[in-house]
């Protein structure tokens, strides 16, 4: 087998870290950041959590059971640059359309292979998430520290404008109606596997903000009968309410909440109006729309196994995460609740307004990769939309 042309990965606090080219050539910088899956490399390159951002899988052995037209939980890979400890050159999977280099090849996604990922991760750990480039063309260390400088930072940074929809459209039961956010394939796909939901009533109407929407999301509304309309993020609160939703929902996305300003100005004029439900960067939004702030994580929580305690009931669930921000909770008003903690930093991982139909989540209930435990959510929202009808 051919070796592997040489790429080098420098982060901005001028650590390098050397290894093999993997994916397409060339070079990329993005936040550099981890994620403890064991599986669902698919679901993380697609997720536009991950825009601006260089992720490093913890787990050594990635790629072995290939790509499908059925995982993607958008319509292309988000993230700036891949990192795997070892690529595996076989693939074995009944689901398998392809494999993972071809994918990262054809939509030019610029990886990095053959490096030690546990030093990496420990220096990200202790140093934090900070700026770094991945590079197969220049390989001087000290060109490449300089870029990763002068690359965009994360705080301050508005990525919702960069990856929500150009224009209104509707998810009819796993189907893109108006919007061509995915494959003719993968929509007729989508179509057959939710066959049996089609003779479902249409119980509520939800208007959903697309901050970075993940697929898996409009599955879970669509399973509970839901009709939802996707809009993009710039969305006035008028335009929303003219669409008659029953709730509104706030999705997750990459970027610095806080900067987000023209969504969060929205939610406040929403707020009281119909019920609203928020994911991941929604969270967030609605946070600051409550009067708390946010402020950068060390490192953030990305992976499928972090505990989170319900504070109401006291059970603890196995759950889903991929932020990098979270919700002060000194900063929240006496008028909101926090319903859920993270049990490995205690960071807010939920909160209701006690008078106002809303609530978030930090983490995602939709999962995609991970466990189902908190999938209960969506149907907490059915319930507060029924009951506000």
């Amino acid at each position: 087998m051919q070796r592997r042309p040489e790429a080098i990965l420098a982060l901005e606090d001028g650590a390098l870290f050397r290894g093999r080219a993997f994916g397409a050539r060339g070079e990329h910088c993005g936040e550099v950041v981890f994620t403890t899956g064991m599986t669902g490399y698919q679901e993380v390159l697609t997720d536009p959590s991950y825009h601006g951002q260089i992720v490093i899988m913890t787990c050594p052995h990635i790629g072995n059971y290939g790509v499908n037209d059925d995982d993607a939980e958008s319509a292309r890979p988000w993230v700036s640059g891949f990192i795997v400890r070892e690529a595996s050159p076989v693939v074995s999977n009944w689901r398998a359309t392809g494999d993972l280099e071809s994918y990262l090849i054809a939509h030019n996604i610029v990886a990095l292979t053959e490096i030690d990922t546990r030093a990496l991760v420990r220096h990200i750990r202790t140093r934090g998430a900070m700026r770094g480039i991945i590079s197969s063309d220049d390989l001087d260390s000290e060109s490449l520290i300089h870029k990763s400088r002068a690359s965009r930072a994360m705080s301050g940074a508005d990525l919702a404008r960069e990856v929500t929809c150009t224009q209104v459209y509707e998810w009819n039961y796993g189907v893109i109606a108006s919007e061509a956010k995915q494959s003719p394939t993968s929509e007729l796909e989508i179509a057959s596997s939710h066959k049996p939901l089609l003779a479902m009533t249409r119980a509520f109407h939800i208007v959903a903000y697309d901050f970075g929407i993940k697929h898996n999301i409009l599955r879970m509304f669509a399973e509970r009968g839901c009709r939802v309309t996707i809009v993009p993020a710039t969305t006035r609160a008028e335009d929303v309410l003219a669409l008659k939703p029953d709730g509104i929902f706030l999705s997750n996305g990459p970027g610095d909440p806080a900067a987000v300003t023209y969504a969060i100005e929205a939610t406040k004029k929403l707020l009281g109006r119909v019920p609203i439900f928020g994911i991941c960067l929604g969270h967030q939004i609605l946070g600051l729309a409550l009067g708390a702030k946010t402020y950068k994580l060390k490192f953030g929580h990305r992976g499928g196994n972090q505990p989170v305690k319900h504070l109401p009931s006291g059970k603890v669930e196995i759950t889903t995460h991929n932020h990098g921000f979270a919700v002060d909770a000194n900063s929240l008003p006496n008028a909101v609740e926090i319903t859920h903690v993270n049990l490995n930093d205690n960071c807010v991982e939920g909160l209701r307004h006690k008078n106002l139909p809303a609530f978030s989540v930090q983490y995602h209930p939709e999962a995609a990769p991970g466990p189902h435990d908190a999938r209960y959510l969506f149907d907490e929202f059915a319930r507060m939309m029924k009951e506000s009808k």
